[in-house]
């Protein structure tokens, strides 16, 4: 699987496949939320997907969004992103990758560095536990806020 299949838009092939492997109906609910995931490269929180849905669906209810958003998760479809705040973001790219946060507006732009799919964990490491995954958050701030700080344009 390549990293576009998992940018695509509209739930194809993979969406439907992985859902039944995971043994989860394909709903209308779990194809809207995927697409306005796979539609925005924002990493958008719970109550953000409950309104763009909300434009498709205006009965679908926010706890629906997140038990949802909580299977697809739990079952590999999508992946739950560090926030800056105190809510949990969203990611359809599932693809290794990595993620720079912006402190200042709290937007979360992927990435990818070959460098860290090299990292071998240390010793102190490897004592904590098994590393199954290499996931590097940076933190900073983006370009658009440090001008706007600064005045520059």
């Amino acid at each position: 699987m390549s990293a576009s299949e998992d940018r695509a838009s509209e739930p194809g092939p993979w969406f439907l496949e992985r859902c039944a492997r995971a043994g989860l109906k394909a709903t209308r609910q779990r194809r809207q939320i995927y697409e306005v995931l796979a539609d925005t490269g924002e990493h958008p929180d719970a109550e953000a997907v409950h309104e763009r849905v909300r434009r498709r669906i205006p009965s679908v209810s926010l706890d629906t969004i997140y038990r949802n958003l909580r299977a697809m998760a739990e079952h590999g479809i999508i992946q739950k992103v560090g926030a800056t705040g105190p809510r949990t973001r969203y990611d359809v790219n599932i693809a290794p990758h990595h993620h720079f946060v912006c402190t200042g507006c709290g937007r979360i732009r992927d990435f990818h560095d070959d460098r860290f799919e090299s990292y071998r964990p240390t010793k102190v490491v490897r004592e904590l536990g098994d590393v199954d995954l290499v996931h590097v958050e940076l933190r900073g701030t983006c370009h658009a806020c440090r001008d706007r700080n600064t005045g520059r344009k």
